[in-house]
């Protein structure tokens, strides 16, 4: 499985997430390309929350596909487009994950390929091989 690593002696998270993750070097490992918030049929959400949610969801489907789930998220890459974004995102991340937390990073970039998207999320998944 994965192990999260927070040692006492660095500055603790400023949100729920490991600073570092463990992962057993005989696990099967799915790396996820980023992920925006668009359905199926092409509607994008025009907020975040909803692109986040979208984008998760897209994620736990590329997963399924290799007979994993959320949980199995060892490491989050997150990009959004402003500071307004933040709270959204991290609402949306906060109540997908529990222990053990996924190490996360957030980005602000300048935009995305089109205009509409505001969020942008990758990972990486592991389980037991």
């Amino acid at each position: 499985m994965h192990k999260p690593l927070s040692p006492d002696s660095i500055h603790p998270p400023f949100a729920p997430y490991s600073p570092g993750v463990e992962v057993n070097s005989r696990s099967r490992l799915v790396f996820v390309s980023g992920q925006l918030g668009i359905a199926k049929d092409g509607t994008i959400p025009p907020d975040c929350e909803g692109q986040a949610r979208l984008a998760f969801e897209n994620i736990a489907a590329i997963l399924a596909e290799a007979e994993m789930a959320l949980k199995d998220i060892v490491r989050i890459n997150a990009f959004v487009t402003g500071r307004e974004h933040l709270q959204p995102y991290m609402q949306v991340r906060n109540g997908l994950f529990g222990d053990p937390l996924p190490a996360s990073t957030l980005m602000i970039v300048a935009g995305f390929a089109r205009p509409e998207f505001v969020v942008e999320i990758e990972a990486v998944a592991a389980t037991p091989g």
